[in-house]
């Protein structure tokens, strides 16, 4: 079973929806923050990246930076830009990219769920970035920004969100780069029970994305359950750090895109020595095709010229969730045996290009220095949800879900 409870939100003034409506903290570095929250005190940006609003180079783990970002959020509230909805309500949350549309429930997941297995991850972790991630959280008592899960989808849960659909939404938002969020209030009490019913008998929620923002909520619930049992409360998974914000998509409303790889040299071989030692586990061929025509066949820009590398049957396990994905088998078969990357979460000599840049930024990227890049076909919901039942972990830059959630149109404090 699945929890999805409704919660009581901070959220904007409608009028202010547009201008407090942020990309999420980690698809931005610092100044770029910055700049696109420039002249406007509105932006939840202000708050998922406070060090923004503090001298230039300051450390963004430096103690003030996270008071900063607590009195930023208590300053959208206290000056009414967020207000505290009356009652606990779910919320409906459609984004709309070109033609693809998806639309997920926003309630509160169990930190107990996460614990047995029952929220499943697909990616490791890094300390550091969790570490960073607690202690906002912690700090300013709040899922200021909500995890993306995903479930199979259910029927008659798409039914009731696409009656949902139908009325007026509080929020209709498009943002510069022309996605379209929009959000509907459910708070009516028979529809608000229906819907936790029916995820009652959901067996299991995927992290999509977020899985730091999982990792600090749950830290946050454990840190707070052992300082209530080491008072001798009792307690019975009630309490509000026994959840956390979350948005909840079908699955087949998602959209994965590619995510690329570019490399710094060729690892001291020529490029006729390097196409020749590719071709021992690739069919290789020129290829008019800049993307990725099918699983387990990748796109090469090398030289100024577009190659097809088709995976030979045999040279990978197949029948392997993890290492029968395309990007273990761009990693094992060519990546660290031929240019010696043997770890791409540390090795400086790899970088990653998310599919929503285009082909156009990998042919830049070799123009510009780079010696190779690789676009690769995209990792399916099915092979996330594969890997994860399996309790196995996926390389890293596996998966880039496209369109990202905005930050700031819900927003959960622990108080309520």
């Amino acid at each position: 079973m699945s929890q999805l409870k409704p919660f009581r939100a901070y959220r904007p003034r409608p009028e202010l929806a547009a201008q407090v409506a942020a990309v999420p903290y980690d698809v931005v570095n610092t100044q770029e923050a910055a700049e696109l929250a420039k002249g406007n005190p509105h932006s939840f940006l202000h708050v998922g990246r406070p060090e923004i609003d503090l001298p230039a180079g300051i450390d963004v783990h430096a103690d003030e930076v996270y008071a900063k970002g607590v009195s930023n959020l208590r300053g959208l509230i206290e000056s009414g830009t967020l207000f505290h909805e009356n009652t606990p309500c779910l919320y409906v949350y459609q984004q709309r990219m070109g033609d693809h549309v998806q639309a997920g429930l926003v309630g509160l997941c169990s930190v107990a769920e996460y614990e047995n297995g029952t929220i499943k991850r697909h990616e490791f972790t890094r300390k550091d970035k969790e570490d960073d991630r607690t202690r906002h959280v912690t700090e300013q008592a709040a899922n200021a920004e909500p995890v993306f899960l995903t479930y199979k989808a259910v029927p008659y849960i798409d039914h009731i969100v696409n009656d949902v659909r139908k009325q007026v939404p509080v929020y209709d938002v498009v943002t510069p780069d022309g996605i379209g969020h929009t959000v509907w209030v459910v708070s009516g009490e028979t529809v608000v029970y229906e819907l936790v019913h029916l995820f009652n008998g959901v067996e299991a929620l995927y992290i999509a994305d977020g899985h730091h923002r999982t990792a600090a909520a749950i830290r946050y619930g454990q840190a707070r359950r052992a300082e209530a049992q080491a008072k001798g409360l009792t307690v019975d998974g009630d309490e509000p750090y026994e959840s956390f914000m979350a948005v909840v998509f079908p699955h087949d409303q998602l959209k994965i895109m590619d995510y690329n790889r570019v490399v710094k040299d060729l690892n001291g071989l020529s490029p006729e020595a390097f196409l020749a030692k590719v071709g021992e586990k690739f069919d290789v061929a020129v290829s008019t095709h800049r993307e990725a025509q099918a699983p387990t066949t990748f796109g090469m820009y090398l030289g100024g010229t577009w190659y097809e590398l088709k995976a030979k049957p045999g040279s990978f396990p197949a029948s392997d969730p993890v290492r029968g994905l395309d990007v273990s088998i761009l990693q094992e078969n060519l990546l660290n045996p031929i240019l010696g990357i043997d770890d791409p979460r540390t090795n400086t000599r790899i970088d990653f290009v998310g599919g929503i840049r285009g082909m156009d930024e990998l042919e830049r990227r070799v123009k510009e220095g780079y010696a190779v890049a690789f676009s690769v076909y995209p990792t399916s919901l099915t092979q996330l949800m594969n890997v994860a039942d399996a309790g196995e972990v996926m390389p890293p830059k596996s998966t880039w879900f496209e369109p990202k959630l905005r930050s700031g149109l819900l927003v959960r404090m622990y108080e309520g």
